[in-house]
């Protein structure tokens, strides 16, 4: 595990002015826990293309900050130990949610850092369990942390949205994956990334999690000072 035992966090990816001062309150935690071996992001399918959950093995992604190659070996490992993960490029093409992420990596690990990129079009609780499963233990081997990303609430007020956010990242931090959903399916929560969330908090308990944090949550409100309709954004911890 990383120096100080954390093993997931929570991330949004909205464009950077809206959720870049959250999504730093993760990267900042996980800058002051040392060194880590990879990085596993587990992010939300928005186009509708390619498989139900997706990963690479090979290959680099590039972003102004230079190239972030593919974790080959940890990737493969993933996909041998699960029969749900395809591997194939059309998910990931045009889709942010991963891909965001890579220049906070950059800035934080300034030498070459690799990934492994999961794009989950399929959200349901076993699905997302099985995902979770699929990456614990190579996530042990390797010394990887696992990066949820998701936004949360879109477009409510903002007295109605943060509530219900909180109602189910509470949920989440008690690592509680049937009720973490239950609350996003009973109170029409339009998080996008609940699959990946439930995933990783899957895994972090069952690679010893003890300590959850929430690090911040803010909206989209309190950026640009409208708070009528809102997009949530949340950055939270899950250490042993």
């Amino acid at each position: 595990m990383p120096s100080k035992g954390l093993l997931g966090l929570i991330v949004p990816h909205a464009g950077y002015i809206y959720s870049g001062p959250v999504a730093a309150q993760s990267y900042y935690h996980l800058a002051s826990m040392g060194t880590i071996g990879s990085v596993i992001i587990l992010g939300p399918n928005h186009t509708g293309l390619g498989s139900g959950v997706s990963t690479m093995t090979e290959g680099e992604w590039a972003t102004p900050l230079g190239d972030v190659p593919i974790d080959e070996e940890l990737a493969r490992e993933i996909v041998d130990g699960s029969d749900m993960i395809d591997v194939e490029d059309e998910a990931h093409r045009s889709e942010h949610s991963i891909e965001v992420q890579l220049p906070f990596l950059q800035f934080i690990y300034p030498r070459q850092f690799k990934f492994v990129p999961i794009c989950m079009m399929l959200q349901d609780l076993r699905t997302s369990i099985e995902i979770g499963k699929a990456v614990m233990k190579p996530a042990e081997r390797h010394n990887a942390i696992i990066i949820a990303s998701s936004d949360w609430t879109h477009y409510e007020p903002q007295e109605v949205a943060a509530p219900k956010d909180n109602l189910a990242i509470q949920a989440a931090l008690d690592m509680n994956e049937k009720r973490f959903q239950k609350i996003i399916e009973d109170k029409a929560i339009t998080a996008c990334g609940y699959g990946p969330v439930t995933a990783m908090i899957h895994a972090a308990k069952q690679l010893g999690t003890k300590r959850t944090r929430l690090l911040s949550y803010q909206t989209s409100g309190d950026v640009t000072g409208d708070k009528s309709s809102v997009v949530g954004y949340a950055a939270a911890s899950f250490e042993k």
